[in-house]
């Protein structure tokens, strides 16, 4: 059921679900699907309006957020003016053709800067330009990654071998018997919160192989918010492409 909370001058509209076996109320702002709300059926809509105009400023925090990212539906042309996503944002690229020189990519100023033979048609550009943006994908993501890991080690003393961003049609990310960590290059393009997620799920593989519920208790230990992370990269996962 569709409901509808007034903060200030916004205007917060949300998808009220009552579970019977629901102890506590649960609130996720997603990207596709808006404000959802579960809640037991014993709760009265007054205190679900308190504690809703009490999540009011995480809600609107979190859908300000999600504006920056652009959902693309269809591939990346690569022309001036579109946008590509890092981190979660999208930042705009300028192709520039000319006579002389290898086709490049870099991230200067806040956008990125192609360049390319003039006498390269569309598709020889869409082309070139999408490797060239996975390539940059797996340079500066292994950078970030380390970073990241780098964090979270010193959380949980856990410490992987090596990081590798490299192509996976089916997962996220996995961790070797030996230690190494092997991430899907895509998930750059998501928020850092939510690489934080896939690294920490991976690291956390060093210490417990398997999903078990000792797994996901030393997961939420470290980072209480998993299932939210979780959930966000399920639903808008699919919108992380080239």
């Amino acid at each position: 059921m569709l409901h509808h909370l007034k903060y200030g001058t916004t205007v917060i509209e949300y998808r009220l679900t009552h579970k019977p076996n629901k102890k506590d109320i649960s609130i996720i702002v997603d990207l596709l699907e808006g404000v959802q709300v579960v809640a037991p059926v014993s709760v009265s809509q007054q205190r679900l309006d308190e504690i809703m105009y009490q999540k009011a400023p995480w809600i609107l925090k979190k859908q300000y957020a999600f504006r920056e990212i652009e959902i693309e539906s269809t591939p990346l042309e690569f022309l001036s003016g579109e946008k590509i996503r890092y981190l979660g944002r999208g930042y705009r690229l300028k192709v520039i053709k000319q006579n002389t020189g290898q086709p490049s990519l870099s991230f200067k100023n806040g956008r990125f800067i192609a360049s390319l033979p003039s006498c390269y048609n569309q598709q020889q550009q869409t082309e070139e330009l999408k490797q060239l943006c996975i390539n940059w994908y797996k340079l500066q993501g292994t950078s970030k990654l380390r970073e990241r890991i780098k964090h979270y080690s010193k959380l949980t003393e856990l410490m992987p071998t090596s990081v590798t961003l490299k192509d996976q049609e089916k997962r996220w990310g996995s961790c070797t018997k030996n230690g190494d960590l092997l991430i899907n290059w895509r998930i750059m393009m998501a928020p850092l919160r939510i690489v934080d997620y896939v690294v920490l799920h991976e690291m956390v593989h060093l210490k417990i192989p398997d999903h078990s519920e000792a797994f996901w208790s030393y997961l939420r230990s470290v980072m209480p918010d998993y299932e939210e992370r979780k959930e966000w990269l399920r639903i808008n996962g699919p919108t992380l492409i080239l």
